[in-house]
């Protein structure tokens, strides 16, 4: 990106309409940027909705704290697009773990699906926080720096026990070669990509679809919505700004979609 060039003074915004306020000599640079967001904002495969918002909000924060003047939005952020995640089917989230053979690997896929862990949340899982009498999982200083309790699968727990008596990790359930050291996203990701192809899945599935398939999977066998967004660890909606809690008791007596593969 070119000098930033000095502001020229004295400049009062008189009106709003988008070819006036373009003619103020903000900055060359910034001004070609917000003259190129209405024409791109149409072709996803240039700039994307997020990164155009996050532009706008870069070029406002740079006339009103570096300038001191007022920009409006004139109208170019791009709606938000709305999309809706894709989910597996029951039987497809089984072939995918049918096809992991190494028992740590189809261990991983298996607790992420079974409890809707997001990823980061079962690389930074240590094995205290694992519970088979009171039947969950704790899963600390998550998404928000928040703690949260997930169900502990009856079925995943008995992998796991069968999982520690063979690898024997040291603190984090899931460690690399070096004892104590935690297992890499990166490993995960391939785990799961290589497995969806062994198993003929064509769905544009990332390891993040397997924690939407598990939500989706307990909302269509009856669970209460407010028990999966406890579960799921999602804030309370905008309009009602509630946060639902669910007691330990609640959470041990949900039948996981895991032990139902």
């Amino acid at each position: 990106m070119a000098m930033i060039r000095p502001k020229q003074p004295h400049i009062t915004v008189k009106q709003t309409s988008t070819d006036y306020v373009l003619s103020f000599p903000y900055n060359q640079d910034i001004l070609s940027i917000v003259r190129n967001l209405p024409e791109r904002r149409y072709d996803s495969k240039q700039v994307s909705d997020s990164y155009q918002n996050m532009a706008i909000n870069a070029i406002k924060f740079y006339v009103k704290t570096v300038q001191g003047k007022h920009m409006p939005d004139l109208s170019l952020r791009p709606r938000k697009t709305k999309r809706l995640p894709v989910v597996l089917a029951k039987q497809e989230v089984s072939d995918i773990i049918e096809k992991i053979s190494n028992k740590k690997h189809k261990l991983i896929i298996s607790l992420i699906y079974s409890a809707g862990l997001r990823i980061s949340e079962a690389v930074n899982l240590q094995i205290t926080n694992i519970d088979p009498i009171r039947g969950i999982i704790l899963i600390a200083q998550s998404k928000g720096k928040k703690d949260r309790q997930v169900p502990l699968s009856e079925k995943l727990y008995s992998m796991i026990e069968m999982y520690l008596n063979e690898f024997q990790p040291k603190r984090y359930l899931f460690e690399s070669t070096r004892p104590g050291i935690k297992y890499s996203v990166k490993s995960i990701q391939n785990i799961f990509s290589t497995a969806c192809q062994k198993a003929g899945i064509e769905k544009h599935a990332t390891v993040h679809t397997l924690r939407h398939s598990f939500a989706t999977h307990l909302l269509e066998s009856g669970t209460d919505l407010r028990i999966i967004q406890e579960i799921l660890g999602h804030s309370s909606s905008k309009t009602t700004e509630i946060y639902t809690h669910v007691s330990t008791s609640t959470i041990s007596k949900i039948r996981s979609p895991f032990d139902e593969l």
